[in-house]
Parts: structure tokens; C-alpha cells; sequence
């Protein structure tokens, strides 16, 4: 015990020493330590201070969705009713999506400018900027060619011109909804109003939102008929192979529809249906026979070595016009159903986007009545009032793109500012245009116009290559005519959109229907873009109308340019709403459209010869008839049918590769894989992903690698040329010296090792790792900053990548581009949708990404992962419903 004390004290003593005494790197140690802290406490600090300050600027402007929001009425507005009168409730549910219930017309429309400013308006801010010729005002001098273009276009100018001719209850929808828009840019102003603007900040610090007007929702309806316009770009083409290729190889590249096995549309017309006010109408058509009139021998061959960017430019901002745009839209009457009363399913294909193109909303009255007849629901477009597809209380519609010839480009011979007319030089019209440049200088542009319509092969120097004799090693597919003027060579374009028409008050027409009177009503009035029509309502009709303003040609068809010196060329009037297409209750039961031919050959007036080539809905009707006959249908088996993803080319591939041996044992494995297959291209199967690639390097090798080069534009096309080649061994199409193959059976070979070549590159040599959704994924790209070059700007905006199914030329429509080096997904089913007419509160709605176009916000992107899987969910209508779905609410009160 004695030893413990002096333990102790040695301890201490030692201890004491060494704490009173220290050395001098110690004390630089210690220093140095808490310099270290003091920093890193410093940058923990800050990087806090700057998550915060980033999280705040990216929810800043996320909307407030519940409680109470007094609205001023705008500042700038001139009408005595301008901003809210009464109350207007809106109710959201889960996905965002909102219900907007008041008391007036005024009201009503007034809320939804509100609501789709909170929830979208960068995105409508850039369209009217599309459509005006104004991205140079955003974005600077990159974007001055796709300005020009557009500005030539002029858009812009005919919507004011439409505005100016509305009736004025339509004028006033269209006023009480730019009132909304702008309540709310009262009290919002750039990085509160979104994200993009505290990233334009960075780069365009001055530029100020401008407040909303009507002509900013009507142009957005020309680009979307931009979008649907036709058949430009196999207008050019044509005339491009025609430098090249015979009469006959022509005709081999684009054939006739396969009408003995796909089907059209409406085979036989009803008549004896009332008479529909032409309220949109036309110009008197004169007879069938002048109609249908074609004097192709002198449509010209334009020298063009591509498209020219400026048109894909235009194209890409409004939606990708590439392959894959159309739809698929089927009704089904009550005498096929389990419940007795019609199913309409609808998914219309467009170019991916984030946001989706649709904005999903309910307008509802709460006494619905003749001042206040709203009772609708469906999908809208930002930046446009009403309900574009959807259905109200008594019927359901839906659309998909008629594909009917709208569009026709001309030469012209141009001296000065005059152009020669029927043997006379006319006066062009000539107009200047000035663009304000952000961080540039101001830019004008001169704009002529013929008789026909702007002239493009101005605004670039892709469209300028016109400039040469476009004759110029053209071969039997086109006889030159002899009676070409001096002068130079000029394109124009003519096109339904760039004349003023009532598509801005066929929306509310359509929203307002009850019968199918009411919808040919409305489908008298929509002009462009030109649609096929669906219909179903609450007594058990069904119905399908071609509404639109479809032109009747003179001396030619349109199938390439026309010359534009000799008026017998162009339009003489456009078809009578009355004699368009049109069919009630038909006897099958059902109606299918999917992008294929209206009518037979019997039809007397000619809309074209560019239409889907019918695999889709070839496979729609035989699915719908084998459901008819297994039992009554319901909502199931018409979403079932929308998500089908049957490949008719996989299926024509196994066939012709069913006796086809490779001396390669790897590639050889890889055709074992493909003739087990069941031509299905779901997302998680090997065989789908070599299968596609198989027919991308088929295509390629028949077509594209050969010297001139074929285009590789469209897969439903090729399918038919394809199958065609299959059949006939001998074909000189078999042979490419480019790629030294010779005959049907090298050609396959060499395609079969190809594919699996490019595959293993793409995705490994192990067949099992091998799957079609990785190889076919689409990435949510937002068509602004997602497209900057700046990854981590980018990094703000876009999404994905998500693996999905489905393909070109198949109902699950997801398209990709043929030749292009990637088999990502570019064009889609935007949205799909399946209306019960038994009981609207069992139809069923979904599109690609969310209500929301605020990047982070709950209902930017809650949608995607229902949509890559083609689940659609619950799409309740009666208020009773939307009020126990609703999760916020919010009311909107007049100030005072």
C-alpha cells in the first residue's frame, strides 16, 4: 500500500513537466490544427450557405397549391372585366394534376392562364419566343438562322390575324385566359417564375417577361401543325432521287399502300347525315375530275444535297418530326363491351420533350349553362386555353394526324423584285423583318413572298443550293418542261397554316359538343393541323369525322416541287367539309386510325400520297377482333392493346433468316437466338435488341451504303420495300458494290455478322447481357439549357436515361431513327389515354412526365415511370371523385 502514493506523485510529476514546458513544433502543430478546423468549419459553412442558397433558387418558384391567393388584376388591363369576378377553386391531386371549378366562362379560363403559368410558363415563354422568330432574343446570334426561317414563315403574323377575326365570345376565352397568365406574372418575376431565368440571367441579364397576349396561345396552334404539316421532307427527297434514279426504282422505294392486307380507315362513307355550317369554309371546289387531275411530268427535281438544318432546326423546337410522329386513336361500341356502352382509347406519337407537350386539366362549371357551358377535361397544351383531347360530360374524342398532303413547295423564277406568272413578270411581295440579337446587334431580313407563299430557299444556305438549274442530271422519273422563264431559282412554300383560319375556336367548339353534331360542328372549324377525328358518347354512338382544310390541286400532286410560273399547278379550292371523310355507327362495331389512308381509290378527291403504310393499325384491328371475339371487351384490353409491342419486320426476319447459316459460330448463335424469338420487343429481351439492329444494318446495307445513297427516312415504308425484296431474290437491289455484296443471300449474310458485330460493341459478346430497353432508352432531354453543352446545366434539366420497349412502326410507338448511329428512343406515345363512356370515372389517363415544368419539383417527372411501363391511372370526373382525390386545394379570390 506504502508504493501506491509515491506511484501517484511520479506520475503527476512527470505529467506536469511535460504540459508546463511545450515544445515548439507542438505549438505549430496546434496552430496549424485549429487554422484547419477554423477552414473546414469555413467550408462546411459555406457549402451549406450555398445548398441553401441553390435549393432556394430552385424552389422559389415552385406554385403555391393550397390556401388562399388574392389575385390583382393585371396592371396593363384595359377590360372592365378584367381579373376574377368570383371565387375559383383549384383542386390537385397527387400527380399535380388540377381541377378548376368556377363560376363563369371568364373565370374559368382566367384560372387556367393562372394555373399553367404556375406550373409551366418558361415553356410557354419559349414557345411564343419559337414562334415569334425570337429565340435570338434569349439566346443570341446562334440562334438568328432558325429566327429567320420562322420569321419568313411568320407564324406570328397570322396568328394576329386570326385573333383579330375571332367572334367575340372566343376572342374573350382567349382574353380572360391571358388576364390569368399575367395575375400571376404580376406577382412573380424571373427566377420566382423558374429556374431557366436565374440561368438566363447568367448569359441575358436584361431580358424582362413580356406580358401575355391571345396571339402568344394561336401561334402555338401553327407550330403544332408545323409539327403535323405533312410531307415536306419526302417531297425533297423524291426530288432528290429523282436526280439519280429511274422512274421505276423510284416507284420500288415508294409504293403504293398494301391496301390488299392493311387496312384504311373508313371504307365506306356514311351519308344522309345533316348538313354542317362550313363555317370555316372554303373556296368552292370544282369537280372530282379536275380533283384528281396529276400532271407529275413536270414536277421539278430541286438540287438539294440535304433538307437544309434550318427546317429540322424549326422541327426539333416544337416537337421531332421524325418517324414515329402520328398516333393511334380506336373506339368500340357498346355491341363489343361488357358494359354496353363505347371504350375510345387515344395516344397520339410525338417527339419527346420535358416537359410533356400536354398539361392535363379539368374546366369545370359549377352550373353548367349557356353563359357558362364548361364541363370538360383532358389534356391542354401550355399556353393555350380549353381542352385539347378528353372528353365532358356527354362525349369523348380523340386525334391522331390525318397525314394528308397540306403542304406543297414551288420553283420559282425570280427577276429582281418581280417573278414570272403565266408568261408576266408580277411584283413580289416584300416585307423587312428586324431581330433584336441579345449581346449583339439588331439583324434585318428581307422576306418576299410569291403568290404561292413565302419564299425559303433564302433563309439558308442549305435551302439557297436551289440557286443551280434544278434539272441538272435529272433522269426518266421527270420530263424538264420547255417553257422555263429567265431568271433566278427561288423555292416558295404553300401551306394551309400560313392562311388565316377558326382552328382557335374549334378548341371551345370541341369542348362544348353533346352529340355528333356538335363535334362535326367543331370539326368544320379546324382548319389545320388536318386530323383524323374519333368520337364515342354516353348513348352508345360512335363516330369518326376528317375535318381540316385539304387542298385540291390543279395540274399536280404535290409528290414533288411544282413549277411555279404556270398557275394550271396550283390549288383551285380546298374539299367541302361536306364531302370530307366521315362514318357513324359503322357495322363493325369499331373504328381504328392510326396514321393509315383515309379512303380507297374510289374517293374522288386526292389527299395525298404519303400516309403510314398501316402496320400499326393493321395490328390494332386484328388485335380488337380477336378480343371481340373471345367476349365482351372492357378498359383492360384496350390498354392492353396500346401497350402491344409486336415487330411485323422481326417477325418477316425470322422467316427469311430461317434457313440462313453463318460460318462465324458467335454471330451464328445470335440468329439461334432470333428464330426462338416471339417478335415481341419488350424492354428485357436479347433477341429484340439483335433483332432491331439486325434490320438498322439490313437497311443500311441495301440502302444507305451504297453510292447515291438512299434515305433512310421511314420504318413503316421500308418494311414494305424490304418484304417485297424478300420475294424476289433477283432484284438488283441485293446487289452493293460499295460494300462488295452481290445477291439476296450474301446480303443477308453480311447483315446477320454486321449486326452481331455492332452489338457485341454496343453491349458485350454474353447474349445474356444483351437487352433491347439499354439499347432503346430515352433520355428526358429539356429542349433549352438540357441542350446547353454545360453538363452540369444540363445535369439541372434532364432525366434519364430510362429503358423502354416498343419500336418504330409499333403500337407501343416508340420511334427511333433508322441510320443514325443510335436506337434511343426519340419519338413517343406523349400521353395515352382510354375512355369508359359506362362510367367516366373509370377512364384511365397518363403522358410522359408530370404536370410540373419546374426541374426538382414532386411533379416533374412522377409520371415517367407509369408510362415506360404504359400504366395509366385513375382519371376521375365527377366532383364527388376529384374532391376525394384532391390532396391540395387552393382558391383563387378577387382583390376588394
Amino acid at each position: 500500500m506504502s508504493d501506491l502514493p509515491s506511484l501517484t506523485g511520479a506520475n503527476r510529476t512527470v505529467a506536469s513537466s511535460t504540459d508546463d514546458t511545450p515544445t515548439p513544433r507542438r505549438r505549430r502543430a496546434r496552430r496549424i490544427g485549429l487554422i484547419l478546423y477554423s477552414v473546414f468549419v469555413g467550408l462546411v459553412v459555406v457549402a451549406l450557405i450555398a445548398a441553401g442558397a441553390v435549393v432556394w433558387t430552385i424552389q422559389r418558384s415552385f406554385p403555391q397549391l393550397s390556401g388562399t391567393i388574392t389575385v390583382p388584376a393585371p396592371s396593363d388591363a384595359g377590360a372592365s372585366d378584367a381579373g376574377l369576378t368570383d371565387d375559383v377553386e383549384v383542386l390537385r391531386d397527387a400527380l399535380g394534376i388540377p381541377t378548376i371549378i368556377a363560376d363563369s366562362s371568364h373565370d374559368l379560363l382566367f384560372a387556367q392562364g393562372y394555373v399553367h403559368a404556375q406550373d409551366r410558363f418558361w415553356e410557354m415563354d419559349f414557345r411564343r419566343h419559337v414562334t415569334s422568330g425570337r429565340l435570338s432574343e434569349l439566346f443570341g446570334a446562334s440562334q438568328l438562322p432558325t429566327d429567320q426561317f420562322l420569321r419568313t414563315l411568320g407564324w406570328r403574323t397570322v396568328a394576329e390575324a386570326e385573333v383579330a377575326a375571332l367572334d367575340e365570345t372566343t376572342r374573350g376565352y382567349y382574353e380572360a385566359y391571358a388576364e390569368g397568365v399575367n395575375a400571376y406574372l404580376a406577382e412573380h418575376d424571373g427566377a420566382d417564375v423558374s429556374l431557366e431565368y436565374a440561368v438566363l440571367g447568367l448569359q441575358n441579364a436584361d431580358y424582362e417577361i413580356e406580358p401575355w397576349t391571345p396571339a402568344d396561345s394561336v401561334a402555338w396552334l401553327k407550330a403544332m401543325a408545323w409539327d403535323l404539316r405533312g410531307n415536306i421532307e419526302e417531297e425533297i427527297e423524291r426530288a432528290l432521287l429523282a436526280q439519280s434514279f429511274t422512274a421505276e426504282q423510284i416507284a420500288d422505294l415508294y409504293p403504293a399502300y398494301p391496301s390488299d392486307r392493311n387496312p384504311v380507315i373508313v371504307p365506306t362513307i356514311t351519308t344522309g347525315l345533316d348538313a354542317v355550317p362550313a363555317s370555316s369554309s372554303d373556296e368552292s371546289a370544282p369537280t372530282a375530275s379536275a380533283a384528281s387531275s396529276t400532271h407529275t411530268d413536270r414536277s421539278a427535281v430541286v438540287e438539294w444535297s440535304e433538307v437544309g438544318s434550318v427546317v429540322e432546326a424549326a422541327s426539333l423546337l416544337v416537337g421531332e418530326a421524325g418517324e414515329g410522329i402520328g398516333s393511334n386513336s380506336w373506339v368500340v361500341s357498346g355491341a363489343h363491351t361488357e358494359s354496353g356502352l363505347p371504350l375510345l382509347s387515344n395516344d397520339p406519337h410525338l417527339g419527346a420533350s420535358l416537359p410533356s407537350v400536354w398539361h392535363q386539366v379539368g374546366l369545370r362549371c359549377r352550373a353548367v349553362a349557356t353563359e357558362c357551358p364548361f364541363d370538360v377535361a383532358g389534356f391542354s397544351f401550355s399556353g393555350v386555353p380549353g381542352v385539347v383531347i378528353g372528353h365532358n360530360a356527354e362525349i369523348a374524342w380523340g386525334f391522331t394526324n390525318l397525314t394528308a398532303d397540306v403542304t406543297d413547295l414551288y420553283l420559282e423564277k425570280v427577276q429582281g423584285d418581280q417573278y414570272w406568272r403565266d408568261g408576266q413578270l408580277v411584283p413580289l411581295e416584300i416585307r423587312t423583318e428586324t431581330f433584336r440579337v441579345a449581346g449583339g446587334d439588331d439583324v434585318t431580313l428581307e422576306v418576299r413572298s410569291t403568290v404561292h407563299g413565302p419564299i425559303i430557299s433564302g433563309v439558308s444556305d442549305d435551302l439557297g443550293k436551289v440557286a443551280g438549274d434544278p434539272y441538272t442530271g435529272s433522269t426518266d422519273a421527270v420530263t424538264p418542261p420547255t417553257d422555263v422563264p429567265e431568271g433566278d431559282w427561288a423555292v416558295s412554300l404553300r401551306w394551309t397554316a400560313l392562311d388565316a383560319g377558326t382552328t382557335a375556336a374549334a378548341i371551345f367548339a370541341l369542348n362544348r359538343a353533346q352529340d355528333f353534331d356538335g363535334l362535326r360542328l367543331a370539326a368544320s372549324l379546324f382548319d389545320v393541323p388536318s386530323q383524323n377525328l374519333v368520337y364515342a358518347d354516353r348513348e352508345g354512338n360512335i363516330g369518326y369525322q376528317a375535318p381540316g382544310k385539304l387542298p385540291i390541286r390543279g395540274a399536280g400532286d404535290g409528290t414533288m416541287p411544282q413549277p411555279g410560273w404556270d398557275s394550271a399547278y396550283d390549288w383551285t379550292g380546298f374539299i367541302p367539309f361536306a364531302e370530307l371523310p366521315v362514318a357513324y355507327n359503322p357495322d363493325e362495331g369499331y373504328i381504328v386510325t392510326a396514321n393509315n389512308p383515309v379512303v380507297g381509290a374510289d374517293y374522288p378527291y386526292f389527299l395525298g400520297s404519303d400516309f403510314d403504310y398501316g402496320w400499326r393499325a393493321a395490328r390494332i384491328t386484328d388485335l380488337l377482333q380477336r378480343a371481340i371475339a373471345q367476349g365482351p371487351l372492357t378498359a383492360d384490353t384496350m390498354s392492353a392493346i396500346q401497350a402491344d409491342q409486336d415487330f411485323w419486320m422481326g417477325t418477316r426476319l425470322i422467316a427469311a433468316y430461317a434457313d440462313v447459316s453463318l460460318d462465324d459460330a458467335d454471330a451464328q448463335g445470335a440468329l439461334d437466338l432470333l428464330q426462338q424469338w416471339d417478335a415481341q420487343n419488350a424492354p428485357d429481351s436479347a433477341a429484340a435488341a439483335y433483332a432491331n439492329v439486325l434490320w438498322d444494318e439490313l437497311a443500311q446495307n441495301l440502302f444507305s451504303r451504297r453510292e447515291p445513297a438512299v434515305g433512310l427516312s421511314d420504318h413503316g415504308r421500308l418494311f414494305l420495300v424490304v418484304d417485297t425484296l424478300l420475294d424476289d431474290p433477283g432484284s438488283a437491289w441485293w446487289t452493293n458494290d460499295q460494300i462488295d455484296v452481290a445477291g439476296q443471300r450474301e446480303m443477308l449474310e453480311r447483315s446477320a455478322k454486321d449486326a452481331y458485330t455492332r452489338l457485341v460493341e454496343l453491349q458485350g459478346d454474353d447474349p445474356d447481357a444483351w437487352n433491347w430497353g439499354d439499347l432503346h432508352a430515352i433520355t428526358l432531354t429539356s429542349g433549352t439549357f438540357g441542350q446547353s453543352g454545360i453538363a452540369p446545366i444540363e445535369a439541372l434539366f434532364n432525366r434519364g436515361p430510362y429503358p423502354v420497349g416498343g419500336g418504330s412502326a409499333v403500337v407501343d410507338a416508340t420511334g427511333w431513327r433508322l441510320g443514325s448511329g443510335s436506337f434511343a428512343t426519340s419519338t413517343v406515345p406523349s400521353m395515352r389515354m382510354t375512355v369508359d363512356l359506362a362510367d367516366l370515372d373509370a377512364s384511365r389517363w397518363n403522358h410522359l412526365t408530370g404536370t410540373s415544368g419546374h426541374a426538382f419539383h414532386p411533379n416533374y417527372i412522377d409520371q415517367v415511370a407509369a408510362w415506360q411501363e404504359q400504366r395509366q391511372t385513375p382519371w376521375p370526373f365527377s366532383l364527388d371523385a376529384v374532391r376525394a382525390a384532391a390532396t391540395d386545394t387552393l382558391t383563387l379570390t378577387p382583390a376588394g
